[in-house]
């Protein structure tokens, strides 16, 4: 496996990777791809690399900062 560090690839190679990992991201069909392309945007242009985005993304997830508040049992 090559490596996907910033560092080893050039900004074409990088827009590759994206497209390749998410898929047909010229149909636009499912209307999700801008979203992820948005995501890996600072991947794309060299600021982060993908394993900073990855856990960004899944510590807002997991953390619940971007999902419904709960309202607890009973509603109080």
């Amino acid at each position: 496996m090559k490596s996907v560090l910033i560092a080893d690839t050039t900004r074409e190679k990088r827009e590759q990777i994206v497209a390749e990992s998410i898929g047909n991201i010229e149909g636009l069909c499912d209307g999700c791809s801008p979203g992820l392309i948005k995501m890996y945007q600072d991947y794309i242009d060299g600021r982060k690399e993908l394993r900073e985005i990855n856990m960004e993304f899944n510590a807002r997830y997991t953390s619940g900062a971007m999902g419904p508040e709960r309202m607890g049992c009973g509603g109080r």
